[in-house]
């Protein structure tokens, strides 16, 4: 009498006789004639699996029962179609001390290990990703099964923290430590068939065939993974330390350890106890408790929490099967083939032929960069249709208008696509410096008229700015927000504002930059100290990075527009952009660009206020906007500037940032360089209503 385990796995087929099922909760146990138990995790009132206290508790009971019944084998695997396991639920980890964590931990520790003990052989079977603490319970089982597409990572250092469930040890003991380390320090993910490569994974099938590949496994027929010798010699203190000097200055280059002590807490764990599993596993639990206090992994969990805030601006439903869009430019060309890669069918349209083949190009170079399959692949680039004639405009749900800056260009782009749309679809426009209220003038029916500002490169940056202008309906504003959610982006809802939020905020970063270049600072010093603030790049890179004549364009379009003044346009900037010296595109800006980096120069001192000269005036901006009701919340522009400008996520924001530095402290510092460099500086009557 066959029967299904995973009955919402429709392509799931493990059939067996008569089985017993204990428990209704997160995990449903069953065992089959043939002796396979089967553990299956099914998170309830969830679509995602999460390890929680409660999901460890209810493991542990389901372990004491095959500990007293240990069948021929013990399968886990989750009922979920997402995937095996996001880690672990963080939404209680602020209500934990130091010794809480520490317990909790022991008691988790204490199940992934018993599971490692039973007698049977323990095979986890992974579809889509397992993350954190579900990679930790994979790692406890004898071998794991990657059905195709599978993925595998330990993102815990983006939260200011490291595995804490025994990865450290289980992964530096399973493949060459090295790798295991780089995947622990970069959070970054380790597809399938690097995986298998690795020797993480033992196995790699269809879903159809996993229950021949558990037979296989069962029937010993499937090797385990063995750690050559080279691994093996970093069993040796001089060996690991050797290695770890090196991880330490690679690490201190991206995340220094005044700022983000995790992977440097990491390094020390793995070069003290590499050599000494159980000593390991007791420094690995102090460790995550210790770190699990520090600033910078609240803050960091606070940017996580950030980051669902604006998937949750994503919910419903945005009825958009097709995009054309309107420009092959850098940025035309990037967003077709990004909503391509994501399901959409996509027309792009230009008037020369040259930028069309260089979008199907570009699109070829993204989908390799994303681990597409050739299947995969082939899909997106069929849906990726250059389109010189227009033709796709009359079938567009949704028309992305990427020309550029020119109000009179886009007028009259706009007048040709109102007599071409069809009923009900929406315009938006992927202007950074042009205010919609202006160009919705131009447009047939302003009320589905809206600003899906993507920042560049589209296939990285996880922001767009969805601004609506006062004429803008709410449904389109709403359809938009799903969109951006339906493409895997993260939308933030703004309102029309000279630079709408974040190029409002950032501009000063900027300008400030060329007044201090003017004065005589040089542009290595000015990186130097906001990246030594937590900016991933200095502002002067920035500038080259984003594009000089952009730059310009931007602060042009905002000089006037605002309540009080922004530092002077430098003329180094306007000759440089005049000059064809527009940054990295070029090759050449305020520096010279060479493989995709500036070419180092000679570095000098700068004034004691240099930090504060950068900084404040983007906080001040950011509360500008807030003032205005240009963004919603406090939360929603820490995101914004967080994920679209890399504000330092360590630091929570720059409204965290100043409500922890003291939002009297900030209003007088701004008072200060007002009083001594000019009303740039004078603080925006919103602080008054922060306090």
């Amino acid at each position: 009498m066959p029967g299904k385990v995973l009955k919402h796995l429709e392509a799931t087929e493990m059939e067996f006789g008569p089985a017993t099922q204990a428990g209704q909760g997160h995990w449903r146990l069953a065992r089959g004639e043939d002796g396979i138990a089967w553990l299956v995790f099914d998170r309830k009132d969830s679509t995602t699996n999460t390890v929680s206290q409660e999901v460890i508790h209810e493991l542990d009971r389901h372990v004491a029962t095959l500990e007293k019944d240990v069948p021929e084998a013990l399968v886990i695997r989750s009922a979920k179609r997402v995937g095996f396991a996001a880690g672990a639920d963080i939404s209680g980890f602020d209500e934990i001390s130091d010794d809480g964590a520490a317990k909790l931990l022991q008691q988790g520790h204490g199940v992934l290990d018993r599971i490692a003990a039973l007698t049977c052989p323990t095979i986890c079977v992974v579809h889509g990703a397992a993350l954190g603490a579900g990679f930790e319970i994979a790692l406890a089982c004898d071998y794991r099964i990657a059905v195709e597409g599978a993925s595998f990572a330990f993102p815990e250092v983006m939260l200011g923290l490291h595995p804490g469930l025994g990865g450290t040890l289980r992964l530096t003991g399973l493949i060459d430590p090295v790798e295991a380390m780089t995947l622990m320090l970069t959070g970054k993910t380790a597809h399938t068939k690097k995986a298998k490569e690795l020797g993480i994974v033992d196995l790699i099938c269809p879903e159809r065939h996993v229950p021949a590949a558990v037979r296989a496994v069962v029937a010993g027929k499937v090797e385990k993974h063995e750690q050559g010798l080279i691994s093996n010699s970093y069993r040796l203190r001089a060996a690991r330390s050797f290695a770890a000097r090196q991880m330490r200055s690679k690490a201190a280059e991206n995340a220094p350890e005044k700022h983000y002590p995790a992977p440097h807490a990491l390094i020390a764990l793995w070069e003290d106890h590499g050599d000494d599993r159980e000593a390991m596993q007791e420094a690995e639990i102090a460790s995550f408790a210790r770190l699990l206090d520090t600033e910078t992994s609240k803050n960091l969990r606070r940017v996580f929490f950030l980051r669902q805030g604006l998937k949750d601006n994503a919910k419903g439903e945005d009825e958009i099967t097709h995009v054309h869009v309107v420009g092959a430019g850098a940025m035309g060309r990037e967003i077709a083939a990004w909503v391509a890669i994501k399901g959409k069918k996509v027309t792009l349209g230009d008037l020369e032929l040259g930028p069309l083949a260089q979008a199907v190009k570009q699109a070829k170079t993204i989908c390799e960069a994303q681990h597409l399959s050739g299947i995969e692949t082939r899909n997106a680039l069929d849906r990726l249709i250059p389109d010189p004639e227009g033709y796709g405009v009359a079938q567009a749900d949704l028309v992305i208008e990427a020309v550029p800056e020119s109000p009179d260009l886009k007028g009259d782009i706009y007048a040709d696509l109102g007599k071409r749309m069809k009923a009900g679809a929406i315009l938006a426009s992927n202007t950074s410096s042009l205010e919609l209220t202006e160009l919705a003038g131009k447009v047939r029916a302003p009320t589905r008229f809206a600003g899906l500002h993507f920042f560049n490169p589209v296939s990285k940056m996880q922001l767009v700015e969805v601004v609506a202008h006062p004429k803008t309906s709410k449904v389109v504003v709403d359809r938009l927000a799903a969109f951006c959610g339906s493409i895997n982006r993260l939308p933030a809802l703004v309102q029309d504002y000279p630079g709408f939020l974040v190029n409002r905020a950032l501009t000063p970063f900027l300008m400030e930059a060329m007044v201090l270049m003017d004065e005589g600072v040089t542009k290595e010093v000015i990186d130097s100290a906001a990246t030594e603030f937590g900016m991933p790049m200095g502002p002067v890179a920035l500038a080259d990075q984003v594009g000089l004549d952009i730059c310009l364009d931007v602060a042009e379009s905002l000089r006037g527009k605002l309540e009080k003044p922004m530092a002077d346009i430098s003329d180094s900037l306007r000759e440089k952009v005049e000059a064809g010296q527009t940054g990295r595109k070029s090759g050449s800006g305020f520096y010279e660009w060479k493989d995709g980096t500036p070419e180092p120069d000679t570095e000098g001192t700068g004034p004691a206020d240099l930090t504060d000269r950068l900084i404040l005036p983007m906080l001040d901006a950011c509360v500008e906007c807030l003032r205005r009701d240009v963004a919603r919340t406090e939360n929603e522009i820490d995101g914004a500037m967080i994920f679209a400008t890399g504000f330092p996520p360590f630091r929570g924001g720059p409204m965290h940032y100043a409500r922890t530095r003291g939002i009297g402290e900030i209003k007088g510092r701004l008072t200060e360089l007002a009083d001594t460099l000019g009303p740039r500086f004078t603080p925006d009557r919103g602080w008054d209503d922060l306090g």
